[in-house]
């Protein structure tokens, strides 16, 4: 007999309640197939404390809209594509684009059509986030796209303050071709 069951004989009372304690034991640990000790939990103090625990993200605030009336168009025409830069006063970059990124692909990269399809997209994009109204053109390279990217600016109703070539002249160049043997 243990301590429980013979302080029960006293009282009528206290030994149904004692029964129906170890009649509650064994059944809890009857369903413990396991054998670990039985942990009881509840699904909404798991996940409250779950939430708890989860440090806070923070809300993205929305970008102030920079207002750049006066900026810099650059044009990096090669023969095999056209890359149109906006950028202000200082030289950072606000809107890029190329014939490439506007879907031509291969030899139609170089074309002067893709130059002012890529021209016309960062424009559009420039004039209406940045509200750029003026640029100075900086054009650089030899390829197809010189000139009618400079064209298209004009459709998009953008001054032109200025046109500098900054195409890269070599001094002295690369090594000459060995001389040729008679």
């Amino acid at each position: 007999m243990t301590k429980e069951e013979k302080r029960v004989t006293t009282d009528e009372t206290d030994v149904t309640a004692n029964r129906e304690e170890r009649s509650g034991k064994q059944s809890n640990e009857d369903n413990n197939v396991s054998g670990l000790p039985r942990v009881e939990n509840d699904a909404r103090n798991d996940s409250a404390e779950a939430q708890e625990a989860k440090p806070e993200v923070k809300k993205r605030t929305k970008r102030a809209k920079k207002n750049v009336p006066i900026g810099q168009m650059h044009i990096q025409a090669t023969f095999n594509n056209t890359i149109i830069t906006f950028t202000d006063s200082n030289g950072n970059v606000l809107v890029n684009s190329s014939a490439g990124a506007c879907g031509f692909r291969g030899s139609k990269k170089g074309t002067a059509y893709a130059a002012q399809i890529a021209t016309d997209k960062a424009a559009e994009y420039a004039k209406t986030t940045f509200g750029l109204t003026k640029v100075d053109v900086y054009v650089k390279g030899v390829g197809l796209g010189r000139d009618s990217a400079i064209r298209s600016i004009l459709n998009h109703s953008m001054i032109i303050n200025s046109i500098t070539d900054v195409t890269g002249i070599p001094h002295g160049g690369v090594r000459p071709k060995r001389q040729r043997r008679a």
